[in-house]
């Protein structure tokens, strides 16, 4: 190839090819870059009871994070059940003989099973501590049945295969988050304290021995 003037220009082509792929490289490389945050960003599905994030009885958004490493013992509550002021009152009195700092009841409304809950999430805390002097946490209310199913509680479920029939289901949750046995409202409130009163006592044995 030849300028004006009869002197010989050598061709630019591979130096514009070079160019091409080096730059079609850099690209490539800058759009890994940028993508790479919303992939590390991405919600890890929930792989216990304590991975999950549900809603207080004020409707504000609560972690069971807060719980992991305390037995919980997870219940279906209801306001006009006929084994409400039992199951108020010993639950009450399991939640008050061991204490917060390894073990809570956790309790979740669930208005589908008739008209045993009613209210609103706020109004059937408040019934609970004036009526009951109940003291353990309440969560807002929840569906545990059909495609509006709280997720946290669809966990308890699906670890033992089984849906309440009814209020006052009880589900035990190791400090690990895994759901370790379940009981019927009208099942012994001896046995439950036994079960929770020995998960606790391996916690505090735990614990003695890492001193």
């Amino acid at each position: 190839m030849e300028a004006l003037g009869g002197y010989p220009v050598k061709s630019s082509g591979p130096k514009i090819r070079k160019l091409t792929v080096l730059l079609s490289m850099t690209v490539g490389v800058g759009c890994l870059f940028l993508l790479q945050p919303t992939r590390l960003l991405k919600p890890r599905k929930p792989v216990d009871f304590y991975s999950f994030e549900v809603k207080d009885a004020k409707g504000r958004a609560v972690s069971l994070e807060k719980y992991r490493g305390k037995v919980s013992l997870v219940v279906n509550v209801a306001s006009h059940s006929e084994q409400t002021e039992e199951a108020y009152e010993s639950l009450q009195e399991l939640h008050k003989e061991l204490g917060t700092s390894h073990f809570n009841v956790l309790a979740f409304p669930c208005g589908q099973f008739g008209d045993t809950e009613t209210g609103t999430s706020s109004y059937i805390e408040a019934f609970a501590k004036s009526t009951y002097g109940v003291t353990f946490p309440f969560f807002g209310k929840i569906k545990m049945m059909g495609s509006e199913a709280e997720p946290a509680f669809k966990f308890l479920t699906d670890s033992v295969q089984k849906i309440p029939k009814w209020n006052f289901w009880k589900f035990l949750v190791n400090p690990e988050g895994k759901v370790v046995r379940f009981w019927r409202a009208d099942e012994p409130m001896e046995s439950v304290r036994q079960e929770v009163a020995a998960l606790v006592r391996e916690i505090i044995v735990k614990k003695r021995a890492e001193l």
